[in-house]
């Protein structure tokens, strides 16, 4: 068999057995689904912000072997902001909302900001992040989207040296909201 053929096939079974095991995790009171390695657990903290108390969402997973996983969490979470304080379709807001919200991300773990960008997801704003923190050893990726007036964050968090893996890529392009009303 040629060499380069057998190592396709290896390559392929591996990465079909990494994700053998995956399942649909469904939020109807989030309204999102999102394809994780196992059950997400949730939970909901209140967090004081300019414009009130609000209920924060988030759904977290953490594989048990943390020596063999390719990520250490894999989240979603959520927020929704009152009416008329942000929307997704107010162009004026959303670059310094998504500014404001990565520059918060990176101090909260002293981290370092490697890169951003503007992303979409069904046509709604949103900014794709990388920050490196823990001295440079940890990473965490984040798509961030703004659905009418409901943040969302996906994120994943991996020692710097897994930081280009697939089981990322697979949770960030899963991710589907569910349209509004």
């Amino acid at each position: 068999m040629n060499k380069n053929l057998l190592i396709l096939t290896i390559g392929f079974f591996f990465l079909n057995f990494t994700f053998q095991n995956w399942q649909v995790y469904k939020s109807f009171e989030g309204k999102f689904r999102v394809l994780v390695p196992a059950e997400m657990s949730a939970k909901v903290d209140s967090i004081e912000t300019e414009v009130g108390k609000l209920a924060y969402h988030t759904y977290l997973y953490q594989p048990e072997d943390v020596k063999v996983a390719e990520n250490l969490i894999y989240m979603v979470s959520y927020v929704d902001y009152p009416e008329l304080s942000i929307h997704s379709d107010s162009t004026d807001l959303i670059e310094e909302f998504f500014d404001n919200t990565v520059e918060s991300a990176t101090e909260a773990v002293m981290g370092n900001l490697i890169y951003a960008s503007e992303t979409t997801l069904n046509d709604y704003p949103g900014r794709l992040w990388r920050i490196e923190y823990l001295e440079d050893r940890a990473v965490i990726k984040t798509r961030a989207f703004l659905v009418e007036n409901r943040y969302y964050a996906i994120q994943t968090i991996c020692l710097k040296e897994k930081a280009l893996n697939s089981s990322s890529d697979k949770f960030f392009d899963s991710f589907h909201v569910f349209e509004p009303k």
